[in-house]
């Protein structure tokens, strides 16, 4: 089964399908990412059944799910709820759990009392077999007190195939998933009841955190200060403080991050944490598959 094919979950499950950081400057976002060994997309705008969404993105696709950087580049609805995100903090906004059927999620969201907005049509051209073609998403988000945490919705990838292209997939730090995205709560067990009724997903105690577990990919949510003494820093709630990353060589992207002056630190025997620049926002803990638990 190709890269492409494995991003869309059987029926009846989820995946953690992407996270987004909300930035600035997409061409300053993109050499930053450059410099620490990914790949990169081309930059791409983004339309919806409406129109222009003002926003723009650059991508770094993984073997497992994917990280978007959006910026906003116009005076739209969509582009000014960036900007007043961005103004609350740099970095992670926006954690998306994939579906093979969003209009199922949406009226799930209905029933039970999340309020769903009109399901979006989202699409952006993207390059692929010597031609322009167009990336479609079926998209559910939420007013945006339902999920305080930042902007939380669900995708159903149409055309996975136009995304996760063999070529975008090879990073020279060897990348390789979306392990876990990072919650910030006044009240992590609260949260999570929430979190586990807009996905479906049976939360956990994990010592200071509450975890909970997709069919691929993980939520951890915790307090400021529980995340500050992981990371080094994290916003205040609520909010995303970063994620987690599967690599299969955390020593030379510690190595990079260390050359281009990020605080760095190290966990255990190949796992890290790393707190962004402004040009990205936000924080990572990267690793092995074992270091990270994952198997």
């Amino acid at each position: 089964m190709t890269a492409a094919a494995r991003q869309r979950p059987p029926p009846g499950t989820l995946y953690l399908d992407h996270v987004s950081h909300f930035v600035a400057d997409l061409a300053a976002a993109a050499r930053t990412l450059a410099k620490l060994g990914f790949t990169v997309t081309a930059p791409s705008a983004q339309r919806t059944q409406d129109g222009p969404a003002g926003t723009a993105n650059v991508c770094v696709m993984l073997e497992s799910g994917y990280v978007e950087f959006l910026a906003p580049i116009a005076d739209t609805p969509n582009a000014a709820r960036l900007r007043a995100a961005m103004q609350r903090y740099p970095g992670v906004h926006l954690a998306c759990f994939g579906t093979p059927a969003a209009a199922e999620e949406h009226a799930r969201l209905g029933w039970h009392g999340f309020d769903p907005l009109p399901l979006v049509q989202l699409e952006r051209p993207v390059a692929a077999a010597g031609s322009l073609q167009s990336a479609r998403f079926g998209v559910v988000r939420l007013p945006p007190e339902r999920m305080p945490e930042g902007r939380i919705q669900f995708v159903e990838q149409h055309t996975p195939e136009l995304l996760w292209q063999p070529h975008l997939l090879r990073h020279a730090n060897r990348a390789a998933g979306l392990a876990c995205v990072f919650v910030v709560a006044s009240d992590p067990v609260e949260a999570a009841a929430r979190w586990a009724r807009f996905a479906a997903l049976l939360p956990r105690p994990a010592g200071k955190y509450v975890h909970l577990a997709t069919a691929r990919g993980h939520v951890l949510i915790g307090t400021t200060e529980s995340w500050s003494a992981l990371l080094g820093d994290a916003p205040a709630v609520p909010g995303l403080a970063g994620y987690a990353l599967e690599c299969r060589d955390p020593v030379g992207l510690a190595a990079r991050c260390e050359a281009e002056g990020f605080a760095l630190r190290r966990l255990r025997r190949e796992l890290y944490a790393v707190q962004l620049p402004a040009t990205l926002g936000g924080a990572w803990v990267f690793g092995t598959r074992a270091a990270l638990a994952l198997e």
